[in-house]
């Protein structure tokens, strides 16, 4: 792993929480994307070398929705660089860690993703990350 690439924070209102985290950041987002196949509109902070992601469900079924119904708005989950997705989660995988992903998937942000289960990581979602697409 390179670095923490971003720190995702569930949230019920993308709007209100971009006008939060611009004050308390002391910068505006960069970038809003919706990411259907999860069910969530993102908005991206960056920070020094460090990204936070907001996460607002766009349906009942998103996982986001799930969370923030069960446990309220907060962090979500933390995100490391990799040059490798598949290679990452293969390699964790062998060290006995359980993928929610059994291969790499587009993500947010222009990056391939996959993520560990937190039931393996001390409850802590863990997201893999990398700058190409899958094709």
């Amino acid at each position: 792993m390179q670095k923490i690439e971003h720190i995702g924070i569930a949230v019920k209102d993308i709007e209100e929480s971009n006008r939060l985290f611009a004050k308390l950041l002391n910068t505006e987002h960069y970038k809003m994307e919706e990411v259907e196949s999860e069910g969530v509109i993102t908005s991206f902070f960056k920070i020094g070398e460090v990204k936070i992601e907001l996460l607002q469900a766009t349906n009942s079924e998103s996982a986001i929705h799930k969370f923030v119904d069960k446990k309220g708005e907060g962090v979500h989950h933390i995100a490391f660089a990799v040059n490798d997705v598949d290679e990452e989660l293969k390699r964790l995988k062998d060290e006995g860690f359980d993928a929610i992903h059994e291969q790499a998937k587009d993500g947010a942000d222009g990056k391939v993703i996959a993520f560990l289960h937190p039931k393996s990581t001390n409850r802590v979602l863990t997201e893999i990350c990398a700058d190409n697409h899958v094709e």
